[in-house]
């Protein structure tokens, strides 16, 4: 028989791709995915495994490189953020049509924050998309999702490690994976190869990041640049709230991804991070077992 488990997936950028290593690996070692709540890519990479298609969604970002993942990118730079992120969700509607939360195979939360009421969201039915791309909009990145008059962002904000929002079944564990982890960071450099392909997406990004200048004010002094102290703000604000969530509920097995392991962007790294999550997966079920025994 297997070992039912309970399932929460943390936000975290393209760091969340690793969830899909996670939930591949738990699977193939016996445990039995029985309910899952996630926060934006935790959302996302959940929401795929629901519907039953994660193979379908692995494959296609797995496909993507580097002017792939641009040219989905829908540049808006208004002043609620600088992408739309419709593009992406249209994309994945072709493969994956969309559906209504509470007619998915297992029980599915996804968790996102509302600006307008100081309060976050739980997604528990309803449209599976819509769900998505409120939990996934990145403050000031991702422009908010709108429901009701309300504003609403990425989970993260709030609830980067939604245990509180998964529905528990009989004799489950608790299982979470956390992208977002303190930890070290062990994986190997990138081949020497792969230089000049670096380069040439630098340049892309630096081509946007030039145009944003128009809407951010740069003062001769800074040195750390605005994307750069808003996502070492927004990975402390995580990481504090993680830590707390995480003391409270304690889980079964804790997965660990380092957040130095990959970049918040690094998407068409994809099967690279699906592996590094696959690995901490064999880590921590290893731990569990030894523990267990």
């Amino acid at each position: 028989m297997k070992q039912p488990v309970s399932l929460v997936l943390s936000s975290g950028g393209a760091r969340g791709v690793a969830h899909i290593g996670a939930i591949e690996e738990l699977e193939k070692q016996g445990f039995e995915i029985k309910s899952i709540a996630g926060t934006s890519m935790g959302a996302l990479v959940g929401g795929m495994y629901a519907t039953g298609k994660l193979d379908v969604y692995k494959e296609w970002m797995c496909s993507l490189d580097k002017m792939d993942v641009f040219n989905l990118i829908d540049f808006t730079f208004s002043k609620n953020g600088i992408m739309k992120g419709d593009k992406i969700l249209r994309e994945m509607k072709r493969m994956i049509p969309d559906r209504n939360i509470e007619d998915l195979s297992i029980p599915f939360v996804a968790v996102a924050t509302d600006i307008s009421n100081d309060k976050d969201v739980v997604f528990n039915s309803g449209s599976l998309y819509d769900a998505i791309r409120a939990s996934i909009s990145i403050p000031t990145v991702f422009t908010p999702f709108v429901k009701d008059e309300s504003y609403i962002v990425d989970g993260g904000v709030l609830n980067p490690i939604p245990i509180n929002r998964i529905k528990r079944v009989d004799d489950d564990i608790l299982v979470v994976v956390n992208v977002n982890a303190r930890v070290p960071n062990n994986k190997p450099p990138l081949p020497e190869n792969n230089n000049h392909e670096e380069k040439r997406y630098s340049k892309y990004i630096n081509t946007v990041i030039n145009k944003l200048n128009y809407f951010i004010p740069k003062h001769e002094t800074d040195k750390l640049g605005y994307f750069s102290l808003l996502n070492k703000t927004m990975g402390l604000m995580l990481h504090q709230i993680s830590l707390m969530t995480l003391e409270k509920y304690q889980p079964d097995i804790l997965i660990n991804i380092s957040r130095d392991s990959f970049g918040t962007y690094d998407f068409y790294k994809s099967e690279k991070i699906i592996e590094a999550g696959r690995s901490a997966t064999k880590k921590a079920i290893n731990n569990f077992k030894t523990i267990d025994s």
